[in-house]
């Protein structure tokens, strides 16, 4: 696609998954803020924009091109979510929360102010992503496989049914965003003091790598499946 300053954030991430990375790297939100035009995020944050269209144009090159979600099936893309978000977040979350307990019971004394809430904010992100997967699992995903399989339609109004799940799921992701943004400002982008223990550092750097994936996770659900899946909906009502 072209990039310029009047592309959306998450239009360029959709399009060139390769630029993903550069917006990370600026901490630009390409996931439930990623509607917003380049211009006023640059604006926003004071970035040169005219540098950032060129980072992201170099990232986009087919040389760094990664695989594109985009134009592949539903049905692919929920597996990939599954396997490699679903299925790694529930093997993940317990080893953070293992590793939050031992810093708290070790460090806590030291750093109230930033530790105690911190695994409050964890505990409670962990406990709403566990519930959100499960009924992703449940109900959702498995409503669109078979929604692009073709099978016949249970519910006549479908296409204003999956809305309802969507925002939901949606509404879900906000919360978890805001709660990965809690936990950045409280550990100062994940910062570990200069006297903390390897056990310390691995969760700062476990936290971090989990907001990163959880951003990427976000934005294949809110800006490729969830509209794709909703467009689907809507074709099938209309040809039933």
């Amino acid at each position: 696609m072209l990039i310029t300053t009047e592309s959306t954030v998450a239009e360029i991430a959709t399009h060139a998954p390769a630029t993903i990375p550069v917006f990370q790297r600026h901490q630009i939100d390409f996931c439930c803020g990623g509607k917003s035009p380049l211009a006023s995020v640059c604006a926003e944050r004071h970035i040169d924009a005219t540098a950032l269209v060129a980072e992201l144009e170099a990232a986009a090159a087919p040389q760094g091109d990664g695989p594109s979600w985009a134009d592949a099936t539903l049905t692919a893309l929920v597996a990939h979510i599954q396997r490699r978000y679903h299925e790694h977040l529930r093997q993940e979350l317990p080893r953070l929360e293992a590793m939050v307990a031992k810093v708290v019971s070790r460090h806590g004394d030291d750093m109230p102010d930033v530790l105690l809430p911190l695994q409050q904010t964890f505990l409670a992100l962990q406990r709403d992503l566990l519930d959100h997967m499960h009924r992703e699992d449940a109900v959702l995903f498995p409503f669109i496989v078979a929604l692009e399989a073709g099978r016949p339609l249970s519910n006549p109004k479908a296409a204003e049914w999956i809305n309802a799940p969507i925002a939901v799921m949606e509404a879900d992701h906000e919360h978890a965003g805001a709660a990965l943004a809690t936990m950045r400002g409280l550990t100062g982008g994940y910062a570990p003091p200069d006297w903390a223990c390897p056990t310390f550092r691995g969760l700062y750097y476990g936290l971090a790598e989990l907001e990163s994936d959880m951003h990427v996770h976000v934005h294949l659900e809110n800006h490729i499946l969830f509209p794709r899946a909703s467009q689907l909906a809507r074709a099938a009502c209309a040809s039933s």
